[in-house]
């Protein structure tokens, strides 16, 4: 028995969310449905044009809401990730202390300047916007890893956001290299179609000569193979990883287990916010794997807890509903 089901690694960004028109949108020359990195002057001048429109905040970062949702299903977690010794930062490590979930954070070896945040564009039509300003995030390297956790751990689970920083990517290497060394299971996300668009050589160098799970949605999984048809998509995400999952949105998803491809059947809901779905459902899907469940079953929970995710505003749900999911699958 290992210590930790999953330790996970990638981006700290404190989400602001707003809800928002697509004309609005066009008005800041905003592009919509995928995640821009800008810089500081950018993200301020945008945080003055929104002015006093009413907005949520919470800790965030792909990796980390999929770490938090493993961890209120009941899993146990690790969290490497970098935040500034501000008052975000702060935040943010009482965040994941409250969530149960372990962190580099906590040996207090904060560094001067701005905890990365994302501006989270929602529109009425449920899909979700980002502008990324990383701040401190940029800076994630080797120093935030803790070797001996990787080694403790049933799966490592990389945000395929890390692919964008030359620090953050040569970590991400060195985790995988030591996790396979130690028999720790490796999971990558492709996180967004333009980390697939134009960082695929990254992603390449990451995955190495293969890993264990690579999850994607469909449009990433497109991308990441250069083709427009799926039958590709699945056949080349074959070479890069034992088992994958692609999801499809209100078609459901597929899951590859390394012999026979899985449809799981979507679960039918309206939609409000589809922020975090994707890495809610790849917190379902590794907790059940490494509490006993099959491929179909782990598909299951990741279909059930996605949809009732989108539901709400938000990328996370509150420890007791997503916990009762378990009854259902």
């Amino acid at each position: 028995m290992k210590k930790y089901d999953v330790y996970g690694m990638g981006n700290a960004l404190l989400d602001i969310e707003y809800e928002v028109t697509p004309e609005l949108l066009q008005e800041l020359g905003i592009d919509k449905g995928v995640m821009t990195l800008i810089d500081a002057d950018c993200q301020s001048a945008l945080m003055q044009r929104l002015g006093a429109i009413p907005h949520k905040r919470s800790s965030g970062g792909s990796a980390a809401n999929t770490i938090v949702a493993i961890a209120q299903f009941g899993g146990s977690c690790f969290y490497s990730c970098k935040v500034a010794a501000d008052e975000f930062g702060t935040s943010y490590l009482q965040d994941l202390e409250a969530c149960r979930v372990a962190t580099n954070l906590t040996n207090g070896d904060r560094e001067d300047g701005t905890t990365g945040q994302c501006l989270v564009f929602v529109t009425p039509d449920a899909d979700r916007t980002m502008n990324t300003f990383l701040g401190i995030s940029s800076q994630f390297s080797q120093r935030e890893l803790l070797p001996e956790a990787v080694e403790q751990a049933e799966y490592l689970y990389i945000e395929g956001y890390l692919v964008t920083g030359d620090g953050s990517k040569a970590a991400a290497v060195k985790a995988r290299e030591v996790a396979q060394a130690a028999g720790t299971r490796v999971a990558l996300s492709l996180s967004d179609f333009n980390m697939a668009k134009f960082f695929k050589p990254g992603f390449l160098e990451m995955i190495g000569a293969g890993i264990d799970a690579i999850f994607a949605n469909e449009s990433e999984a497109l991308t990441m193979a250069e083709s427009e048809n799926l039958d590709d998509a699945i056949a080349y995400l074959k070479t890069l990883s034992k088992t994958f999952a692609i999801t499809r949105g209100a078609r459901g998803s597929l899951i590859f287990d390394g012999e026979t491809l899985l449809e799981i059947a979507p679960v039918k809901v309206k939609a409000v916010d589809t922020v975090g779905a994707g890495d809610m459902y790849a917190g379902a899907v590794l907790y059940g794997l490494t509490h006993g469940m099959d491929y179909a079953q782990a598909g299951k929970l990741g279909s059930l807890a996605s949809a009732q995710l989108v539901t709400n505003l938000g990328p996370r749900m509150e420890a007791d509903a997503v916990k009762a999911l378990l009854m259902q699958v």
